[in-house]
């Protein structure tokens, strides 16, 4: 099989052989509304099949693998969100890479733009390691939360804007669960800022117009009813970013500490 078969043992696994599995955007537009705990949320959104694309090269992925773990097993499944279960801080990022998170079982876990992202959190306090190897491996996340706009690694990692779409009740669900402790927002990339202005608004948010235009460092303030919230940008800590020196360790180290004082 290839993928891991849900309640079978995995570290952190939210779900069991009877999550119910969405099977099209129906699907998942149906079980995100009616998930009552992030829990739950979290279980339906690791089982999910409802875009054929996606499912096909997660597990093409995980069957295949790369050279350098071809003795491991791979997630292979959907990434659900992770961390604190009433964050202050959430961090909304793309799509789990192809052998990071697929392969690991969680968000940002397992790749380059991870291990930058996990240093800059642990210095500036916000996780307990400052390495995420595997789901299972000790990390924790400090007051904050995780979550991709798209839970399933998509080929090139570039996913269509109707995959987008099926995903985004998953997202948009788990951001009004998580609405009653936020008090800050990071967008992990140009890509997270504008998935993420549409589900912050479905999730209750009150957000200004026209939508401020993404950057490094931006701070846009909205709120949650009578709770003030900030949304913060910071450039994805990719290869590309980290390499050419448009993204270094003490810009996201200003960012993430900027998020952490704005949660206190």
């Amino acid at each position: 099989m290839s993928f891991v078969p849900p309640g079978t043992g995995w570290p952190g696994d939210p779900a069991t052989a009877e999550t119910p599995v969405a099977r099209d955007p129906a699907d998942v537009r149906r079980l995100a509304a009616t998930s009552n705990t992030l829990t739950e949320l979290a279980a339906r959104q690791s089982v999910c099949r409802a875009c054929p694309r996606l499912v096909a090269w997660r597990e093409e992925v995980a069957e295949v693998r790369r050279r350098a773990f071809a003795t491991e097993t791979y997630w292979g499944r959907p990434i659900a969100g992770w961390g604190a279960s009433e964050p202050r801080v959430l961090l909304v990022g793309l799509a789990p890479a192809a052998h990071g998170g697929n392969r690991t079982g969680r968000i940002f876990t397992g790749d380059r733009s991870g291990d930058w992202l996990f240093a800059s959190l642990y210095r500036v306090g916000l996780a307990v390691q400052e390495t995420s190897t595997h789901a299972g491996d000790g990390q924790e996340l400090v007051g904050a939360r995780m979550m991709a706009a798209v839970r399933c690694a998509p080929p090139e990692n570039k996913p269509t804007t109707g995959e987008r779409d099926a995903c985004f009740p998953w997202l948009a669900r788990e951001l009004a669960l998580c609405a009653p402790s936020v008090r800050v927002v990071v967008a992990l990339g140009g890509f997270a800022w504008q998935a993420m202005w549409p589900a912050l608004r479905e999730a209750g948010y009150e957000l200004p117009r026209p939508r401020p235009a993404f950057g490094h460092g931006v701070e846009v303030k909205v709120s949650h009813g009578e709770t003030p919230v900030t949304l913060l940008g910071t450039y994805h800590p990719s290869q590309q970013n980290t390499f050419t020196g448009r993204v270094t360790a003490e810009m996201l180290d200003d960012v993430f500490a900027r998020a952490r004082e704005l949660s206190v």
